[in-house]
């Protein structure tokens, strides 16, 4: 024992050499599969989307099935027409999340909550972001002292009101722009209906407040914003996919039929819409073209959808509930969903 504890200080000196290429050759068996971590999620969706393009007939051809050409046809018109104000959108995102400073609502909004309800619902007009940018936007004004209300308000306008999805739904609905003014409208009221609901009926117990974290003054800006950039188009891309995918199949194995029969009865009509647009989750600057490929549903129904999508959805309950509380975002939500309909078919009967 004693001859060995003296051998290991001459190994330490350099007496004896210490076998170390081991680390060496980790790394450079690191090095290869590094290469392959540069591909991504970005990386197969894009690819994904380049496949189908390119080989949706010849699959339809080549599997003698008439359906799945259709279906693909149908899925890659909705991406396609999407897929630019969808690129548009994060875009404005990121930049938003990165360049401005998180105080400008505070210092722009009015002190009193009632006031600051209408201005914050305004702001969303123009500042524009996605659903998924507007939560953590919303819990930092909370917690830089911008009164809940006001933040929430906010929270709800922005991703339905900015001009990147007024600009998406007139493309979408070429043949019939009062929708353009029945979404804006039916947004924009229930944003603010859901804010003065909040400062006269909510309880401070019920948000849990979000911790403030602020960005180092010599953060590297673009690295960040592209990074933002990244994460919201990889996850309104998936949330696109997905819309994409329900939509062909409901137009494909779904009969016109049925489709006819539920888009006859207005009550029945708004209510399954407003289900699936919870349930899809597709993006803001997305879900005006999805909402225009269900033709067999009436434009209130429709109007219901594209209101209801960038406001209560899967996603944005799991976001609120991970931002302000389970307790928060099942109350918040609920509500949300309740006057949204009621909104919506209001504007839907006096515009449409």
């Amino acid at each position: 024992m004693t001859d060995e504890m003296t051998i290991a200080p001459e190994r330490a000196r350099g007496g004896v050499p210490d076998p170390a290429p081991a680390p060496r050759r980790s790394r450079r068996r690191a090095a290869p599969r590094s290469r392959w971590q540069r591909i991504g999620s970005l990386e197969v969706l894009v690819a994904g989307m380049v496949v189908l393009l390119g080989g949706r007939v010849w699959l339809g051809r080549w599997l003698h099935a008439g359906w799945l050409e259709t279906w693909s046809t149908v899925f890659v018109a909705i991406c396609v027409q999407a897929l630019p104000f969808l690129v548009l959108g994060t875009l404005l995102s990121a930049a938003i999340a990165v360049f401005v400073p998180a105080s400008f609502l505070q210092r722009a909004l009015p002190k009193r909550p009632a006031l600051a309800v209408p201005v914050a619902g305004i702001a969303g007009a123009v500042l524009p972001g996605c659903e998924c940018a507007s939560v953590p936007v919303a819990g930092g004004l909370i917690a830089r002292g911008v009164a809940p209300a006001a933040a929430l308000t906010f929270l709800l306008s922005a991703p339905a009101i900015n001009p990147v999805v007024l600009t998406a739904t007139a493309v979408a609905f070429p043949g019939h722009p009062e929708m353009v003014l029945a979404r804006f409208a039916a947004s924009l009221a229930t944003a603010a209906v859901m804010g003065w609901l909040w400062a006269g009926f909510g309880r401070p117990e019920w948000l849990r407040p979000p911790v403030r974290r602020d960005v180092a003054a010599g953060a590297a800006r673009w690295p960040a914003f592209r990074a933002a950039l990244q994460h919201d188009f990889l996850h309104a891309g998936g949330f696109l996919v997905i819309g994409g995918i329900t939509a062909a199949t409901l137009n494909v194995l779904v009969p016109r039929q049925v489709l006819g029969g539920l888009g006859s009865v207005p009550v029945v009509s708004v209510v399954v819409l407003s289900v699936l647009a919870v349930l899809l989750a597709v993006c803001s600057e997305a879900d005006a073209f999805v909402a225009a490929s269900l033709s067999a549903f009436p434009l209130t129904a429709r109007l219901t959808f594209m209101v209801l999508g960038p406001m209560v959805d899967v996603k944005l309950v799991a976001l609120q509930a991970g931002t302000f509380g389970r307790l928060f975002a099942w109350r918040f939500s609920g509500a949300t969903f309740v006057v949204g309909i009621v909104v919506s078919s209001l504007v839907g009967w006096w515009l449409l």
